[in-house]
């Protein structure tokens, strides 16, 4: 079976797909760096949008996601851009977590893994 890497860099790949499943990297906000919680959410899901798409799948076949959070005050913030995005009815398995994350501007990160 193939494995397919997209954005590949010394260090990781945005994202993999092996056979019918996509595994992206963990995704963290790119121009609402150091924004709110509620427009990096947006940006970061956007993103999200954009590498599935790449590997030939959507939001609607995302099979579990992985948030992490810097505070966990913040957790209805990030859920109802969430909610709001997320395909009804094709929620997927998902956990959030408060994590400190890798740089200061950066609030939420979010990883998951999808079916093509």
């Amino acid at each position: 079976m193939t494995i397919q890497r997209f954005e590949t860099g010394p260090r990781m790949s945005q994202a993999v797909v092996h056979g019918n499943t996509v595994y992206l990297a963990g995704v963290v906000a790119g121009k609402a760096a150091g924004k709110s919680v509620t427009e990096q959410t947006q940006d970061i899901l956007s993103i999200i949008d954009g590498h599935l798409a790449k590997a030939g799948t959507d939001k609607s076949k995302l099979l579990s996601a992985t948030i992490y959070i810097t505070d966990m005050k913040t957790f209805g913030e990030m859920n109802a851009v969430w909610d709001a995005w997320v395909s009804a009815g094709n929620t997927p398995a998902r956990a959030t977590v408060e994590a400190k994350l890798a740089a200061p501007q950066y609030n939420v990160e979010i990883m998951v893994i999808a079916a093509k």
